[in-house]
């Protein structure tokens, strides 16, 4: 009731007020729409503050539609894969393992570890060993901390391996992330490989490259290597000389480690000293206010002297348990039976009995039983959620209590968001603990994650693999269903589930190209029968694709299935799915939009490779030129295509070409970098406090004016249209009042307010807004201006959309020269525009001006791409409709024909012919008649 409930409550809000780092909502009204207020603060303090959103690179350029606002962006460093979750996991592993307040007396490891970067090339990798759990990670991190603080101009690689068999542990995904880290700072950009032999190949040169860049230190180091699988042969880099300024650091258990590595120089980490041993347990048990009698200590020093009973790890847990007893409890007691643990699993076992001992009911007793036992088997842990939904019976409360009992105790901790264990002993612990009959158990357990995963993926199956329900196939279902396959030895269900379109786009798009590799390689398959299969079952699923949103849902599936066979080295069927995404994208969403250049620098690339170098050039052309459109000159995505343009001509040896294109490229990108470094973190949203206030304060200023517009624009990508929509209009006023209405600046703010008001279906208000910015810009810009060009375009859409066809035509008339001065009268630009106004015309069913415009475009696209392009195809198909509603059959069937021809020419890139789905009737000759029963909107959305 908009009251204060409690004194103490108004103490809480005067104290968080106060603190720097605290968000504070003021909610009244429901409790779902107090959750929701929530959802939206922390999606935009993760965005702004921890993701650092590039807002600035909005400045100056329009909103456009949303899909257009919302392409997601990729890894601007070649076409590589990133996986923001294995990134997010060893950030969160390096944190867990500095997390120690204690040093352990480390301070004569840390000298040797700074000797190894003092010393003179050339020097194997130094190994550094000791037992499990003696604080080798902890070590490590905290070396690693110094070197940032100490040493700027070091560059030091990290990767700390978990639990062998995890995500992890897999080394193709190692080396990958290793090469992406070397990528990212070398400003060096080239297409990575996700093949594993060539990535292992690959790996060296890169570091040979940066390393005759880089002005310090390169470090690298990887921890608990060991657990690896084949170590050795993965890892096989490691015994060739490393660059001058390279250093390599490895961590193994000495039981574990590879015997020719045992050559290379050691730090061996030896036991706690008394001092340590004592220094730790009165850490925990300070934290806890508990205090040990002299006699106790004395116990405990003379209990930690064999090697398994004074290592880092069991020492920890020793004082977290003496901790938990607290003064109220019998220390003495405790002891006696911690004294009995020898070793650090026997001492896991002795935590975990009296985390059973504390729980009310055998039924909490056996839901904690079970969530071990599920995490435990999993490929890389499980949620909260996912365990809730796993054992319905398992209450929040109850969940938490147990989580919060493991976590304190050093047994699960927290990765991506998923709970997993802290130590390999604790999972061993468990192991002896509660799966003594060995694999029948696992398995059962397995069985319970299959089907509990397979149950996320059959509301898509039951869909017909409609748009909304992809959403389903997370990354968390990509990652353990075919795992889980795998283990279970299940060859035809990991078959049946590979064939699941969106599970293998899911892991090949993070990178997972070895995982994927690895699961069609066991149950029996090359590379060609794959393929095969692949676009089998995709041309099946297009049999069931309607609208618009699943056709670009189908698009991107096709763009993943080329890069994927791209990959693997079948250029020549990767060239088919490539062109099919273009197609499609060119259909449902606009010739010039972003994920149209993406398919045409997909494209390219694949024709790079094949050595087709001029199809290459003029495919990087098109895209470079939709992307300066779209994004601006200055913009990442354009250096992308600036980077790829100069690869092509270094390997034709232009290299003055090449040279040139790179400076501008690497201008961009540090242009780039400098923009993303002053806005991250917390100084970001103390920025926009400061703006904020003065814009509400200060005075008029174009400054002020374009930063309200900045605003909007944000509000607006995060689906906040009210807001939006005050910032968009308080920054118009302010520019007509400032630069006056006719200013160039004006006709932006009113563009962006045109793109909102299309958002909200509120026609009349874009079309008004539009035309005036339409107005402004043809009397203050050039005639091939791009922003002239940018509002031509989405005015004349909204005119179609509004089915005011009579005024969209003279707009596509002057889209049509506005790219015939920018591209000149043979570009590919200007037979797609001659291709729109056509289908303009045949919806205005004038087909007598239609058919010279489909005749010049055709023309164009067959001197520019050669007369088999599927281009080339789709123009003869819709010139044989118009000759068929004209009564001229014959010139209909000959079209057809011709059009059929490339058709199959382009299937049988694939490996086989593949029957057509059009039928030779005259009302299914459209590309796409899924997106309405119109026979001429595939033109239309041409």
């Amino acid at each position: 009731d908009d009251r204060v409930s409690s004194v103490s409550v108004q103490q809480l809000i005067e104290q968080i007020s106060y603190v720097n780092k605290a968000k504070m909502i003021d909610h009244i009204g429901s409790v779902e729409e107090g959750a929701y207020e929530i959802y939206n603060c922390v999606e935009k303090i993760i965005k702004q503050d921890i993701l650092g959103c590039e807002m600035i690179e909005l400045e100056g350029k329009d909103l456009g539609s949303k899909e257009e606002s919302t392409v997601p962006e990729e890894e601007v460093f070649g076409d590589v894969l990133w996986d923001a979750h294995d990134e997010q996991e060893q950030m969160e592993a390096f944190q867990q393992a500095s997390n120690s307040t204690c040093e352990l007396g480390f301070e004569k490891y840390f000298e040797r570890l700074n000797d190894l970067v003092a010393a003179p090339a050339p020097i194997p990798p130094l190994l550094v060993s000791g037992g499990p759990g003696s604080g080798k990670s902890l070590l490590l991190s905290k070396w690693i901390q110094l070197q940032q603080k100490h040493s700027p101009n070091t560059l030091i690689l990290y990767h700390f391996v978990g639990r062998p068999m995890s995500t992890s542990s897999e080394s193709a995904l190692i080396i990958k992330r290793l090469t992406l880290k070397l990528m990212q700072h070398s400003w060096l950009v080239s297409p990575l490989t996700l093949d594993p032999a060539k990535l292992l190949e690959e790996f060296p040169r890169w570091l040979e490259k940066l390393s005759a860049r880089h002005q310090g230190s390169i470090i690298i180091i990887i921890d608990s290597i060991d657990q690896i699988q084949q170590a050795e042969k993965h890892m096989k880099w490691l015994i060739d000389p490393l660059p001058v300024n390279v250093r390599v650091i490895v961590s193994v258990n000495v039981e574990t480690c590879p015997q020719a590595w045992r050559l290379w120089p050691t730090l061996h980490l030896d036991p706690l000293n008394s001092k340590d041993v004592q220094s730790l347990i009165n850490a925990e048990c300070n934290s806890a206010n508990v205090k040990l009698t002299k006699e106790q200590e004395k116990k405990l020093e003379r209990h930690c002297r064999s090697a398994t009973t004074c290592n880092a790890l069991y020492v920890t847990l020793l004082g977290k348990t003496i901790a938990c007893v607290g003064n109220t409890g019998n220390i003495d007691k405790t002891l006696q039976q911690c004294f009995q643990c020898q070793d650090t699993v026997s001492l896991y076992r002795l935590v975990l009995r009296s985390i059973q001992e504390s729980l009310q009911s055998d039924k909490e007793k056996g839901l904690l039983r079970e969530m071990l036992c599920v995490i435990g088997v999993s490929h890389n842990g499980v949620s909260e959620s996912e365990l809730m939904e796993l054992y319905p019976e398992l209450s929040s409360a109850v969940l938490a209590s147990l989580v919060h009992s493991l976590h304190k105790m050093c047994l699960l901790t927290y990765g991506c968001g998923l709970l997993k264990f802290q130590h390999l002993q604790a999972w061993e612990m468990v192991r002896l603990e509660y799966m003594e009959e060995g694999e029948s158990i696992i398995s059962a357990y397995r069985q319970r994650l299959v089907e509990y995963f397979t149950m996320q993926l059959r509301v898509l199956i039951l869909v017909c693999f409609s748009f909304n329900s992809r959403d389903r196939v997370t990354w968390r279902s990509a990652d353990e269903l075919p795992w889980l396959f795998q283990q279970q030895g299940d060859k035809q269900k990991l078959h049946k589930c590979l064939l699941n379109l969106f599970v293998s786009q899911n892991l090949y798009k993070r990178g997972h190209f070895a995982e994927l590799l690895s699961y069609w390689q066991l149950v029996g398959k090359d590379k060609s029968s794959m393929a095969a299969e692949y676009f089998d079952s995709l041309k099946e699923y297009e049999k069931s694709c309607e609208g618009e949103e699943s056709m670009i849902c189908l698009a991107d599936l096709y763009e993943t299935l080329g890069r994927f066979l791209k990959d693997l080295g079948l250029l020549s069927q990767a060239v088919a799915p490539l062109q099919r995404s273009l197609e499609i994208r060119e259909t449902a969403l606009d010739p010039d939009h972003p994920r149209v250049a993406q398919s045409l620098h997909q494209l390219a690339g694949v024709y790079v490779q094949w050595k087709k170098f001029g199809n290459a050039e003029q495919l990087y052309k098109q895209a470079l030129e939709i992307s300066e459109n779209a994004y601006g000159a200055e913009h990442p995505r354009v250096a992308r295509e600036l980077d790829a343009l100069a690869t092509l001509y270094q390997k034709q040896n232009k290299y003055e070409q090449a040279e040139q294109l790179r400076k501008k490229s690497f201008k961009i990108r540090q242009k780039a970098a400098r923009r993303k470094g002053s806005l991250c973190g917390f100084a970001l949203l103390r920025q926009r406090a400061l703006q904020l206030e003065e814009l509400t304060l200060g005075k008029d200023t174009p400054d002020n004016a374009r930063t309200l517009n900045e605003l909007g624009v944000l509000y607006y990508l995060q689906n906040n249209l009210e807001t939006a929509e005050l910032f968009l209009k308080r920054s118009l006023e302010m520019r007509e009042r400032v630069l006056g209405p006719d200013h160039p600046d004006c006709a932006q703010s009113l563009n962006n307010l045109a793109a909102l008001y299309n958002e909200k279906k509120h026609y009349d208000k874009a079309e008004e807004l539009y035309e005036k910015a339409l107005d402004i810009r043809r009397r203050a810009l050039a005639p091939d201006h791009p922003s002239l060009a940018y509002t031509v375009k989405h005015l004349a859409v909204l005119y179609k959309k509004m089915g005011k066809l009579d005024k969209a035509v003279p707009l596509y008339e002057l889209a049509v020269e506005i790219r015939q001065k920018s591209f000149g009268p043979k570009h590919p630009s200007v037979a797609t525009a001659l291709v729109n106004l056509a289908v303009l015309y045949c919806q205005m069913k004038k087909q007598i001006e239609a058919l010279p415009l489909y005749e010049r475009a055709l023309k164009i696209y067959e001197d520019s791409f050669g007369h088999m392009h599927p281009r080339v195809g789709e123009t003869l198909k819709n010139l044989a409709v118009l000759s068929y509603e004209g009564g001229d059959f014959e010139k209909a069937a000959e079209l057809y024909k011709r059009a059929m021809e490339i058709k199959e020419a382009e299937t049988l890139l694939i490996g086989g012919k593949t029957t057509s789905r059009h039928s030779s009737s005259g009302d299914t000759f459209s590309l796409k008649s899924a997106l309405s029963p119109n026979i001429f909107l595939e033109h239309g959305q041409r």
